[in-house]
């Protein structure tokens, strides 16, 4: 069966989002129902994955505060922010959880060169990452560097769920009630707040073409 590709214009409360991707995977594991890519937005929360410190929760009472059980520290979701929940199966797709997740990380950066942003990795920190030559540099001198994409993943039964996230348009200032990823030294940005008028529409566009493009498109 071929990815389906959901697409909810509500927000969708994170408990709820949950339920459904747990739903979800149990049938594809089943093979009741086919893989699928959920494209959303959530209001103003925080997630905590595995990896969480509580001392990187700065603001416990600016909004609520969900366990995810995904991999990963606190992350912030919200509107303005597009989450692509990947509901995949890894069993037809070789059952290489790093290849897995760079494919996902290759995946968010074709998707950011589609309006000719460079999206980058870095060692030891999760996600994906532009470098801000339009800003001062760090104390060191070396360039300053702002998180543009949130990666968390996790495996039922060799099926994923969670997924990703990409900064269109939110209000970074809610970022500020966590220490993102539990990384201090570095901000973070957006597609808009790198100066590109990039609507949720185009956004998905580009998302759905990159993937038809990507080895995360074909199974075994």
């Amino acid at each position: 069966m071929a990815v389906e590709w959901q697409f909810t214009d509500r927000l969708v409360p994170y408990p709820e989002a949950l339920h459904t991707m747990e739903a979800r995977v149990a049938a594809i594991r089943a093979g009741t129902a086919s893989e699928q890519i959920w494209l959303l937005e959530h209001p103003p929360l925080y997630t905590a994955g595995t990896s969480a410190r509580r001392e990187d929760l700065t603001d416990p009472d600016r909004f609520p505060v969900y366990d995810a059980g995904r991999g990963g520290q606190y992350t912030y979701h919200g509107p303005g922010q597009r989450v692509a929940y990947v509901m995949l199966d890894l069993a037809a797709r070789g059952r290489d959880v790093r290849r897995f997740v760079a494919q996902v990380e290759d995946w968010v950066i074709a998707t950011l060169a589609e309006f000719n942003v460079k999206g980058e990795r870095r060692e030891g920190r999760v996600g994906v990452w532009v470098v801000r030559h339009d800003k001062a540099p760090n104390p060191d001198g070396t360039p300053r560097e702002d998180k543009i994409a949130a990666i968390g993943l996790r495996l039922r039964k060799w099926v994923s769920f969670h997924g990703l996230s990409i900064n269109v348009e939110p209000d970074l200032s809610h970022f500020g009630g966590i220490v993102p990823c539990g990384i201090r030294e570095h901000g973070v940005t957006s597609l808009v707040d790198l100066g590109l008028p990039v609507t949720m529409a185009d956004l998905d566009a580009a998302l759905q073409k990159t993937f038809s493009a990507s080895p995360l498109a074909h199974t075994a």
